[in-house]
């Protein structure tokens, strides 16, 4: 749009076309740009500037007063007939302007301050004498203006609004008599001038407004122009001039205002990547084959969950018949695997979607066993008690197991439950997590070493899955410097083909991917890496490397051990039993020179910083523990590598669609690793 163009704009904007003082200012502009635009033309070729935080100018326009209230005594010496009441009029409004707003920020302040006139004309009235009168005021004030600057779509559109502090200039008024209609040949009354009285000194009230900017300049031109229609809203509170009788007034102002600023330079030599200080690489392992056939010591959670609104077993659990239970055996779960099962952590899921079926067979093997069933309901404990029952006949009608032995119960809410009083987010998912039955028991042989009490879980399965490649095999992106510089980034990467997988956006300055996750079923491949990065000044900044990627495959055996503790919704430290089963069960384990990794994790419920530091002080919890029982013993050979994952799906144990998986993403992972040999 050029210079002409934008002025029309203006022009269309402004309150009259006739207006002395906007064609004035309108005038003013048009010099201005004349003596700018041969100045910097030689600059044009080589330099390009930032727009200005600072602006300098100046406003005018029109204040459309509208008075409402009544007025009659308007000094001590002149008190009409009659009272006025309505009355309307345009006033002058000119203000020399200081704003200041940042570039890449929405928020800036402004400052006018100058003449503001609340000219007024009031309806004519009708005397006791059958005489028209007529009023006329002209209140002006010197006005200070400061606003608080808003651009809601970081845009040239802009909202402001603040308080008005006027100091008064002037106060006067014309009354005058007209002729009564009767009397045609009457000689008018001579019209009375003078000051109204009372009059207050200072006004505090408010204004809100808006305004959009045209640039008058490119970002060729060190010192910029713009010009900004706006319009302003001034309500009647605060508003009344004289101390006395009810008069007020409203003012809708329209104007146009034109600031100028000067840039700071930008050398057109300056790489767009360095000018925001980010510098990009990308580190793919070679991924020399290696494997870590980890026997699993998987804990086993003593609750089963029902969907809502139902209290049958959810399909998602393997359910029995008869005659395949003298076939079920705990480490040959894959036979019994239960139907849509995701692939991430598949063998982990099996073991718990069967853990009615463990618990039978348990049974069964030790028939002095008890169990109490207690199931909670957000229906209420009849409901609790129906969702008991319907594993307890599942029990008795498949495993055979003696009705005697088992006792159910139903409660409104579990024993730890997870939605707290007074929360208010993610309460779906929370009250998925308390519709379950509780497994309690006292019997040793059903439940894990050294627990006991209503919340003890059963004994752990022990599985010897093939480790999901390590995390120090992933490709990793840096992009140094990305806190200060960008607002974010992302990934495009390319393949030999031209296919593009996107990933991102990110904030963080560095981030690890799976070098699954990107070469899929392929060994390896030959990528180009665009990083596409947003600077804090809106600027789109890029760079590309490429990179030979491969993946993790694994061929070596080194054998190691994981465990796992569970955490309860929200906790971050080990409950007590954990502490000594840590202690006792998983320091012994240990051998000397080995590496211990912990890495924690958490569900998706709740903010993501907060998880991200939950899970790290859940794995530093677990460590302390393990540290404090090694020294104990005198051992300080052993390496601990600590990480909190947070609630990053591709990192977690399991996914986050069903309670089962989010109750068990809420875990500390402990892989203990040999020396090597």
């Amino acid at each position: 749009m050029n210079i002409k163009t934008n002025l029309k704009k203006g022009l269309r904007l402004a309150w009259s076309p006739n207006s002395l003082p906007i064609k004035g200012l309108l005038l003013v502009s048009l010099t201005w740009l004349s003596i700018q635009t041969p100045i910097q033309s030689q600059e044009t070729q080589v330099l390009k500037y930032t727009k200005p935080s600072w602006y300098f100018g100046v406003a005018g326009g029109a204040n459309f007063n509208f008075y409402r209230g009544s007025t009659q005594q308007l000094n001590a010496d002149f008190t009409p007939p009659a009272a006025f009441h309505d009355g309307n009029g345009v006033g002058l409004f000119i203000a020399p302007l200081l704003e200041y707003r940042p570039a890449d920020s929405r928020w800036g302040v402004m400052l006018q301050a100058g003449y503001d006139n609340r000219k007024g004309t009031f309806d004519q009235i009708v005397t006791p004498c059958d005489c028209p009168a007529d009023l006329s005021t002209n209140v002006s004030y010197i006005t200070v203006e400061p606003s608080l600057r808003f651009a809601p779509f970081k845009s040239n559109f802009y909202l402001y609004g603040g308080p008005r502090l006027a100091f008064n200039m002037d106060k006067s008024f014309t009354y005058q008599l007209g002729i009564n209609p009767a009397y045609p040949d009457q000689v008018p009354s001579p019209a009375v001038t003078g000051d109204l009285s009372d009059v207050k000194k200072t006004i505090i009230s408010m204004q809100i407004g808006a305004g959009y900017d045209i640039p008058l300049s490119s970002d060729t031109n060190k010192t910029q122009f713009v010009l900004s229609p706006f319009v302003a809203f001034q309500p009647y509170f605060g508003q009344n001039p004289r101390s006395t009788e009810t008069w007020n007034i409203t003012t809708l102002r329209a104007g146009i205002a034109l600031k100028m600023g000067q840039g700071h330079n930008i050398q057109e030599s300056t790489d767009l990547l360095k000018d925001p200080e980010v510098q990009f690489s990308v580190n793919s392992p070679s991924n020399v084959p290696g494997e870590r056939r980890m026997t699993e010591i998987f804990p086993l959670r003593n609750y089963v969950f029902f969907n809502v609104g139902s209290t049958e077993i959810p399909n998602r659990y393997v359910i029995l018949n008869k005659d395949q239970v003298k076939d079920f055996k705990e480490d040959q779960l894959e036979v019994f695997a239960p139907k849509n099962l995701s692939d991430r952590s598949k063998r982990q899921m099996i073991v718990y979607y069967n853990v009615l079926n463990i618990l039978g067979d348990r049974m069964q093997k030790n028939p002095s066993s008890t169990i109490t069933l207690v199931g909670s309901s957000e229906k209420g404990p009849e409901d609790g008690l129906a969702l008991s029952e319907s594993i307890k006949t599942y029990l008795v009608n498949v495993f055979a197991i003696n009705p005697s032995r088992i006792t159910t119960k139903g409660q409104n809410k579990p024993n730890i439950p997870s939605e707290q009083p007074g929360g208010t987010l993610e309460l779906e998912l929370l009250r998925e997590g308390d519709r379950r039955v509780s497994i309690e028991s006292t019997s040793p042989d059903l439940l894990m070493e050294f627990q006991s009490g209503p919340d003890a879980q059963l004994k752990p399965v022990q599985i010897v899955p093939l480790q999901e490649a390590p995390a120090e095999s992933y490709v990793t992106f840096n992009n140094k410097g990305a806190n200060e510089a960008l607002s974010s980034w992302s990934l495009q990467i390319a393949d030999e083909q031209g296919k593009v997988q996107a990933f991102g956006p990110y904030t963080q300055e560095e981030v690890s991917i799976p070098g699954k996750s990107i070469l899929g079923s392929r060994p390896e491949g030959n990528y180009k890496v665009k990083m596409i990065g947003q600077t804090k000044s809106g600027k789109i900044v890029e760079n590309e490397t490429p990179v030979h990627i491969v993946l993790w495959t694994p061929a070596k055996m080194e054998e190691g051990t994981r465990y796992s503790i569970i955490y309860e919704f929200n906790k971050s430290k080990a409950i007590t039993i954990y502490e000594k089963y840590l202690t006792e069960v998983v320091t012994p384990k240990i051998p000397i020179g080995a590496t211990v990794t912990i890495h924690g994790h958490t569900d998706i419920i709740g903010e993501e910083v907060h998880n991200q530091d939950l899970s790290l002080a859940r794995a530093n919890d677990v460590k302390s523990i393990l540290e404090s029982s090694l020294s104990k013993s005198g051992r300080n050979d052993v390496k601990f590598e600590v990480l909190g994952y947070g609630e990053d799906e591709n990192k977690s144990p399991f996914e986050n669609k069903t309670p089962e998986e989010r109750f068990y993403n809420r875990t500390v992972i402990i892989d203990i690793i040999p020396a090597a040999k």
